[in-house]
This record gives C-alpha cells, sequence and structure tokens, in this order.
C-alpha cells in the first residue's frame, strides 16, 4: 500500500481495497467459467454482500488478497473474499475483510448473452444447500432495491451547516477503456471505488475529521456501464449517530454517444463511515 492509496491519516481508502476484492473476484470466477470447452466468457459483477472493514490497513503495508468459489447456480457464481494486511518489517498479519460477491457470466461475443455456470464440486452435502439459501436470498433481496431506482439527489443552493444538503457530493467521471473490461464496460470495482471516494467527502464535509470506511451494506449493480458513458455518482447522509454516519451512494449513467438511450440507475449502495481522532 502506497501513499496514494489512502487518506491524509494514511489509512487505506476502502474504495482501493474493494477495488482488490473484485479483481480477485472477477479473476477466480472468469476462470471457472470459462474450466470447461465451450463459448468464452467474462464474469461481470452483480452483487456485493454487506462488508465489514473489520481493520485499518496502512501505508506501507502488504496487502493478501485470497478468493474462494463457494457455490455455483446454473447462471452464476458465489465468490468469497478474505483480505489480510502484512507488517512487513514485524510479520505480524491481520483480517481486515470479509466479502462475499456474486458473478454471471457473459458471452464475449454477444454481452447480453448470460452462460451456463459449470458445477462446483462440495466437499460436504451441506454446502450446497447453504449456498443455495444465501442464492435464494440475494435474487429476493437485489428485486427488493429496483423500487428505489427513481430516487435522485437533488443539489441546493446555499445551505445550513450540519444538514444533508450541506454534505452531500457528486462527482463525474467519463468512463474511459481503462476502467472497462474485455467486453467494454466497466469493472465492479472502478465502481466501488468512485462510490467510496463520494461517500468519503459527504462524512469528511459532515464531520471534518479523520474519516475511515467501517462498514459497506449489499452494493447491487442494476446496470451494465459502457465505455464513453459519463457516471454521476452521488452521495448524501441518510443518518448519523455519536461516533457513526451512514451514507447513500447513488450511481447514474448517462450514454451521450447513444442519444436512443435515457439516463438510467447503474447502481446503489449504504456506506457506513467513523470519526477517528487524530492520534
Amino acid at each position: 500500500m502506497r501513499p496514494d492509496d489512502a487518506n491524509v491519516a494514511g489509512n487505506v481508502h476502502g474504495g482501493t481495497i474493494l477495488k482488490m476484492i473484485e479483481e480477485a473476484g472477477a479473476i477466480i470466477s472468469t476462470r471457472h467459467c470459462n474450466s470447461q470447452n465451450g463459448e468464452r466468457c467474462v464474469a461481470a459483477l452483480a452483487r456485493v454482500e454487506r462488508t465489514d472493514f473489520l481493520s485499518p490497513m496502512c501505508i506501507g503495508e502488504v496487502a493478501h488478497v485470497s478468493a474462494e468459489i463457494t457455490y455455483t447456480s446454473k447462471h452464476s457464481v458465489e465468490v468469497q473474499v478474505n483480505v489480510m494486511s502484512e507488517n512487513i518489517l514485524t510479520g505480524a498479519k491481520k483480517l481486515t475483510n470479509k466479502a462475499t460477491l456474486w458473478y454471471v457470466p457473459l458471452s464475449l461475443k454477444n454481452v447480453d448473452k448470460v452462460l451456463e455456470v459449470p458445477p462446483v464440486v462440495y466437499s460436504r452435502q451441506e454446502q450446497e444447500e447453504e449456498g443455495r439459501k444465501r442464492y435464494e436470498a440475494q435474487k429476493l433481496e437485489r428485486m427488493e432495491t429496483k423500487w428505489r431506482n427513481g430516487d435522485i439527489v437533488q443539489p441546493v443552493l446555499n445551505p445550513e451547516p450540519n444538514t444533508v444538503s450541506y454534505s452531500q457530493s457528486s462527482l463525474i467521471h467519463l468512463v474511459g477503456p481503462s476502467d472497462c473490461t474485455l467486453h467494454g464496460f466497466v469493472h465492479g470495482g472502478v465502481t466501488m471505488k468512485l462510490m467510496d471516494e463520494v461517500a468519503g467527502i459527504v462524512a469528511a464535509r459532515h464531520c471534518k475529521t479523520n474519516i475511515v470506511t467501517a462498514s459497506v451494506d449489499a452494493i447491487n449493480f442494476h446496470d451494465k456501464i459502457r465505455k464513453g458513458c459519463v457516471i454521476t455518482i452521488s452521495g448524501r447522509m441518510t443518518f448519523t449517530s455519536n461516533k457513526s454516519m451512514e451514507i447513500e451512494v447513488l450511481v447514474d449513467a448517462d450514454p451521450v454517444v447513444d442519444s436512443s438511450q435515457k439516463r438510467y440507475r447503474a447502481a446503489s449502495a449504504f456506506f457506513t463511515y467513523v470519526s477517528l481522532s487524530q492520534e
């Protein structure tokens, strides 16, 4: 971890870690989905379950990201990822993150075609049944989030301090080739990193202290974002306790090179931040 991975206090950005988690998940899912003869594909991120940041990672530490496929349905892959940080001076290691991600394999020839997933071999029968329950639960929850897709964060002129309008923030990003997969649409990890940046700005504006990501509720990817789109990532405070802040982040995509398609909601999530003292 280097200085450009972290905030001014030396804590690694949550978005940087989320991006590494997603890269590991995409690699193992794509490898598995191409393990049999058939049409070639790339695994696309559909959902990230709640992710807790158990311990901060600092500049100079080494991140170890390990991924394992724990369940497959006909058209999706569940990947569980662990992140360890290592102090290479002392050799001390600690668990910083555990995450569960869901991927779907999309054909390289036709980006709208979802292919079948090769089955995995389970070490015990209970693993498959437990995985099926997690699969059904996440599928239901994804459907329930779609009702909020019309919500928009509107700017407010001259807002009062410590109000929702005062700290709300937006970031506009033009999607380039370096942001994209082989299909030409945005990596889920790139989107999550931008979401965390906006949430961090909201949190910092609100409390004006050193802030770090504590957890992220499930991130649902409602639609693909193609190369050349302009995306707007908006964040607003939705709750505060004595020591933490909940921030809603919405991602909207505007296909400026395709006049036939309207602006649409691409992803949404709730981030929780905590405020730290100078020490």
